[in-house]
This record gives C-alpha cells, sequence and structure tokens, in this order.
C-alpha cells in the first residue's frame, strides 16, 4: 500500500491534490460530476467580507494552451458563505481551505473572524495575490513588509492552517515567501495567475473589458515550475504548487520540485474529472518505482 497523506501544519490531508481557489466554486456545484471526498482538499472560491460583483463582461478569454480571466473576486460574501455553504463540509471527507481575500488588514481580519465561529473547515487561504482588483489583493503580495504584517495579525487570530498565495508578478517570489514565513505562515502557494492581455484583431478591442487579466493554464507551467523551485529553495516550511497542472506527471513535475501537494485550477474547467485523474496517476507512478510515501517524491529531482 502507497500512503499518499500529507502533513501540511496541523492538517493530515488524504492525498495532496487539492482544487484551487476560484476554477471550484464553494465546492458544491461540482459535487453531482465527481466524488470530492477522493481528493486531498479543496480550496473555496475567495471570499470576501462584503459581497462582491466582479469586473464587468467579458472576462474570461481563451489563449493558446490557458486562459485569460479577470473575474475580481465576485462572490457571495462572508454572511451568505456561513449562512448557505459553510453546512455542506460537515459530509465532506475531503479537508476544507477556505481562500480569503480583501482590500485592507482590517477586511482579511473580519473575514477570518466571522469563519473562526464555525467548526467544519480546516484552514485558510490568503490570497494576496489576485491581479484583477483595484485595491488589495496583489497589493499584499508585491510588498513584503505588507505580507509580513497581514500573517501576523491573522495568527493572532486562528491556530488553523494558516497558507498564504503567492503572486508570480514580483521581481523576486522568494523574499515575499520568506517574509510571510517569518510572520508565521505555515505554508506558501504559489503561483496565482500571470498578468497578461489579448487582443481581437478584428475588432482591434482587448479580449478583455479590463484590459488585463490573469493567465492561467498549461501554457505557465515551466514559469510555475520555476517558482515552486525557488520558493522551496529558501523556505522550511511546505509549499503548495499550482499553474498549469493537467495530467499525474504535471503534477509530480511540481513535487519533485520541492511542492508539498497541488492544487489543479484551470483543468477542472475542460475536465472536471482531472484532480482524481491525477490522483490516481500519481499513486500509479509511486507503485511502479517502488515507492511507498508520496513525500519520498518531494525535492528529490537531481541537480548536477
Amino acid at each position: 500500500m502507497v500512503d499518499m497523506s500529507v502533513k501540511i501544519g496541523n492538517v493530515i490531508f488524504k492525498n495532496p491534490v487539492l482544487t484551487a481557489s476560484g476554477t471550484f466554486g464553494y465546492g458544491d456545484e461540482i459535487s453531482s460530476l465527481i466524488d470530492i471526498n477522493l481528493l486531498g482538499g479543496i480550496v473555496t472560491k475567495s471570499i470576501t467580507y462584503n459581497p462582491r460583483k466582479g469586473n464587468p463582461p467579458p472576462r474570461i478569454a481563451e489563449t493558446t494552451a490557458g486562459m485569460l480571466n479577470s473575474i475580481g473576486l465576485a462572490n457571495i460574501g462572508v454572511k451568505r458563505f456561513l449562512d448557505e455553504k459553510i453546512r455542506l463540509y460537515e459530509s465532506f471527507d475531503a479537508r476544507v481551505i477556505v481562500s480569503v481575500a480583501g482590500e485592507t488588514i482590517k477586511e482579511y481580519c473580519k473575514v477570518v473572524e466571522c469563519i473562526e465561529k464555525k467548526d467544519n473547515i480546516d484552514g485558510y487561504e490568503i490570497n494576496i495575490s489576485c491581479p484583477n482588483t483595484d485595491r488589495g489583493g496583489i497589493y499584499f503580495g508585491i510588498d513584503k513588509k505588507m505580507s509580513g504584517n497581514l500573517v501576523t495579525e491573522l495568527k493572532k487570530l486562528t491556530a488553523r492552517l494558516l497558507i498564504v498565495k503567492l503572486t508570480p508578478n514580483v521581481t523576486s517570489i522568494s523574499e515575499i515567501a520568506e517574509a510571510v514565513e517569518d510572520a508565521g505562515a505555515d505554508c506558501v502557494s504559489l503561483v496565482n495567475s500571470f498578468i497578461g492581455m489579448a487582443v481581437d484583431v478584428k475588432t482591434r478591442k482587448p479580449k478583455i473589458k479590463k484590459i488585463i487579466g490573469g493567465l492561467t493554464g498549461p501554457c505557465i507551467k515551466p514559469l510555475a515550475l520555476a517558482k515552486v523551485h525557488e520558493v522551496y529553495s529558501k523556505v522550511k516550511i511546505p509549499v503548495i504548487g499550482i499553474g498549469g497542472i493537467v495530467t499525474g506527471d504535471d503534477a509530480l513535475e511540481f513535487l519533485m520540485a520541492g511542492a508539498s501537494a497541488v492544487e489543479v485550477g484551470t483543468a477542472s474547467f475542460f475536465n472536471p474529472y482531472a484532480p482524481i485523474k491525477i490522483v490516481e496517476e500519481i499513486k500509479s507512478y509511486l507503485e511502479e518505482n517502488n515507492m511507498k510515501k508520496v513525500s519520498e517524491v518531494v525535492g528529490i529531482i537531481i541537480v548536477s
């Protein structure tokens, strides 16, 4: 038997495959298509204190081997989330991580304070990396002092798993990772989307209403992989890899580069079964290579 479990902070995930925030809704929308309990965990859509309508359409555009999006953190707000969604997780066997976003440190803290009153979630992923909002989000993620201060305040409010999601749109992602590690983060997840743009040559208009969007999908995998390896080499806390993961081999690349777990995002749009298939393919690889634990793969790339 292969031990697929992964411990991150104070949480044990049954396997290293999670869904990425913003690609899996709140966890209930896709439950009729796949068995969520076969996954290590889900990361919910980002929750803000007040509801957000998000950015005006069009806000999604397909690109070569990827997707541009500028959703703008559209969500139902923390009150409706607690009233309508959080009870669903009582029946989940997969771990539930709530993504939290905000425009100020106070707002992030207010969201966490509200959710702390409930028992049926396992931790938070703090989104300091969304490139599609005018305030908050990425403005924390590009400043190591602000990032550290935010984590310091959040650690005062919760003993639950605290993951910080990092942006690749910085000069040195490892500096931000080190800052949040020093402030008490249990884990970092990376990467969020790269800033991108697309133009319709027939209309001569940007394909995204806000002009600039976040690029995700298979096209970013080599870029994301390099960022994960960079951060893994600098911090002691676990790293979760995100970016263009479609197959088990993709996930294994991230694990070998230093990630303890992965999140599957854009792949779920064109194949909702992708995260479960990735779990199966990782397990098959371990069996074929006589490995007893998935942790044996983490960081084993040979550099010579």
